[in-house]
């Protein structure tokens, strides 16, 4: 699996592709945060980050599908897969290996934004006057909905060769598992169906920890996400045996 991680991490940070989206992640987040008239944080008046961690899982929909598209899809149509099978590898880490390395490359997009936060802790008044536990709150639930959508990602690229589609597709599901249950609970106007929809949905257990609401329920939504799309992901992999 360390294999699998250091190869395709090493790919990614060759690949422009990379650095491409990066770019475009953090100048449009910066964009939001200091430029734009309704959300920046100077004529806003308060020393918080909200627009970041608002306007992140919006940005991670079409960040991530670009940094997962290439997983399986490349190799699919390049012919590499096949030759990735024939080696000492089980299915299990060379799809651990992947996801890993994709989560990893989308943590290290998140980091320059702590220059964002040390320039708005900078002007608070006083200085330091900003929630900082609720701020890394907010930047472990956003690792939890990137994680998500990294295994959304992973499991679009295993379906396909194309990675156009494997974006699209990826997008699609991202957007309908934090926003569709959302929509779909507005359908009806009864309180007990619309409640227990919204708790399918990522955005209501995002929001929830971004407020520093870090409970276990929360957790093993986030986690049990992961886990059934890597194994969706593991059983088309393995079809190849069948």
């Amino acid at each position: 699996m360390l294999t699998i991680f250091k190869k395709e991490f090493n790919s990614f940070l060759s690949s422009l592709i990379a650095y491409i989206v990066i770019v475009v992640f953090l100048t449009g987040i910066g964009l939001f945060m200091w430029v734009f008239p309704s959300t920046n944080v100077l004529d806003y008046g308060y020393a918080d980050m909200e627009s970041l961690f608002s306007l992140a899982p919006y940005v991670f929909m079409f960040l991530i599908p670009a940094i997962t598209m290439r997983t399986f899809a490349e190799e699919k149509k390049t012919g590499t897969m096949e030759l990735l099978f024939t080696r000492p590898l089980t299915d299990w880490d060379i799809l651990l290996g992947k996801y890993l390395a994709s989560l990893a490359l989308v943590i290290f997009a998140l980091l320059p934004t702590l220059i964002y936060f040390f320039s708005v802790y900078r002007l608070g008044n006083p200085v330091g006057n900003i929630d900082i536990s609720g701020t890394m709150g907010s930047y472990f639930g956003l690792i939890l909905l990137g994680a998500v959508f990294t295994s959304i990602g992973l499991f679009a690229s295993v379906l396909t060769e194309s990675q156009i589609v494997s974006f699209i597709i990826a997008l699609f599901l991202c957007f309908l598992f934090h926003e569709g249950f959302g929509y779909l609970a507005n359908v009806r106007d009864t309180s007990d169906f619309s409640y227990y929809i919204v708790q399918w949905g990522i955005s209501h257990h995002y929001e929830t920890i971004r407020k520093g609401l870090i409970d276990s329920r929360n957790l093993v939504y986030f986690f049990s996400m992961i886990t059934v799309m890597l194994l969706a992901t593991k059983l088309v992999l393995g079809s190849r045996k069948w």
